[in-house]
């Protein structure tokens, strides 16, 4: 169950990311889950708060860290950018390691969260013990150099220098430009450790043959299918909790064995 949590903000590069630590009711040292939410997303959606519980129940800390453009951290949405994430989730990696309770560390993101931490973790393989994408929107750079935004139609050889995802999303060319350069596959396969992706197979959103073709890709695999669910789990969320819980609990029994 959940113990204490603080609010506090992480800084990078004079941007501060706005976060969460709570801490499982446990006493000592543990290991530490840092919990990165999607494109538009915040900390505070259900299926991202839905996850404190079943983390710090299996006996970690859960760090809950808003990306640059989004929640309560600075910088406006429409200049956010992967390379920006990228940047964001290894200052918060760093500031992870630097806790003195910290026995070991495992990434988790939603969506375009995902796809950041198969980034990240294929950057920094000897920081994570493990790695649980979900819903992981790891096709994003390849829509991208299509002329697909989520959605928004370009032309992805004569980039705008802004253009309106939907109604209420205004993006830079910046973040085409961006995600047109990076290939996930080449950090999928750059990690080698446990890995858990949980992917709705009604997925509205992204398509439940890359939750495939990702943990074909990687080395020690495991994906969850929800039967029926869609891109942020609104139908079956307990599954989710109940394969992460299942997960991480495996993974500190192995670590003590």
């Amino acid at each position: 169950m959940a113990g204490k949590e603080t609010e506090f903000f992480v800084t990078d590069d004079g941007i501060r990311l706005h976060a969460k630590l709570t801490m499982p009711e446990t006493e000592g040292k543990c290991p530490l889950v840092i919990v990165v939410h999607g494109y538009t997303g915040h900390m505070e959606e259900d299926h991202i708060a839905g996850l404190v519980a079943p983390i710090t129940e299996a006996g970690y800390a859960a760090l809950r860290v808003e990306m640059y453009g989004h929640g309560q951290s600075d910088g406006k949405f429409r200049n956010h950018t992967l390379y920006k994430w990228v940047s964001n989730l290894l200052t918060v990696t760093e500031y992870a390691r630097s806790l003195d309770f910290v026995t070991d560390l495992y990434l988790c993101g939603h969506s375009q969260g995902g796809l950041l931490v198969m980034l990240v973790a294929g950057m920094c393989p000897d920081r994570f013990k493990a790695v649980i994408p979900l819903s992981p929107a790891w096709m994003i750079p390849e829509y991208a150099r299509n002329g697909e935004i989520l959605g928004a139609g370009i032309d992805p050889l004569n980039i705008p220098e802004t253009f309106f995802q939907d109604e209420e999303h205004e993006l830079s060319g910046n973040y085409v430009r961006v995600a047109q350069t990076i290939h996930p596959e080449e950090e999928i396969v750059r990690y080698h450790g446990p890995v858990l992706i949980v992917h709705g197979d009604a997925d509205e959103v992204v398509p439940y043959s890359y939750g495939q073709k990702a943990a074909e890709l990687y080395d020690h695999a495991t994906l969850i299918p929800i039967p029926g669910d869609d891109h942020c789990f609104t139908v079956h969320f307990p599954m989710v909790t109940e394969a992460v819980k299942q997960f991480l609990t495996e993974q500190k029994e192995k670590a003590v064995s």
